[in-house]
């Protein structure tokens, strides 16, 4: 059974490694809204695109009071050199166990090619500062889909959240 995790529900708690050798937990972030996007792999072409485009925004998003996280299952050394990479300034998270991932319900089947298997559904979830969810967004594209977010960010500084 997956857990669906809905806007209007907490957002389930977390603490696990980032990259750099550090670690995060949710709680740490309470004040402020969290955009917790997770993604299939580091280095492949749409998760390097949605990473750059998030970075690219980056400013707008802190402007509106907004922190970013991006979680996969990759460790936090393959993180690290993402991260150098393509000089990402926000924080990874490696969910190697897959726990984050079932608890928020986006370790699903997955179809490509004929093959089913299991894994990352590309989801965005938005957190306002009490912990709260405040919207999902599942089988993300990542054409358009940073600016549908920071819609969403700005909408929740004006409403106060």
């Amino acid at each position: 059974m997956t857990t669906v995790i809905d806007a209007g529900q907490p957002a389930p708690a977390f603490t696990a490694p980032t990259d750099g050798g550090g670690s995060l937990s949710l709680e740490s972030l309470r004040g402020k809204a969290v955009v917790l996007y997770f993604y299939p792999r580091d280095d492949t072409p749409g998760c390097t695109r949605e990473a750059q485009e998030f970075t690219e925004a980056l400013p707008a998003f802190a402007a509106a009071g907004a922190e970013i996280v991006g979680v996969s299952k990759d460790s936090a050394a393959k993180h690290d050199r993402f991260r150098e990479k393509y000089g990402l300034p926000f924080t990874l998270v490696s969910d190697a166990d897959g726990d984050i991932c079932e608890r928020y319900g986006v370790w699903v089947e997955k179809k490509n090619y004929g093959k089913t298997y299991l894994g990352i559904e590309r989801a965005t979830f938005l957190i306002d500062a009490d912990g709260t969810v405040a919207e999902v967004w599942r089988k993300v594209k990542v054409a358009g889909h940073v600016e549908k977010v920071l819609e969403a960010v700005k909408d929740l500084s004006r409403a106060g959240g």
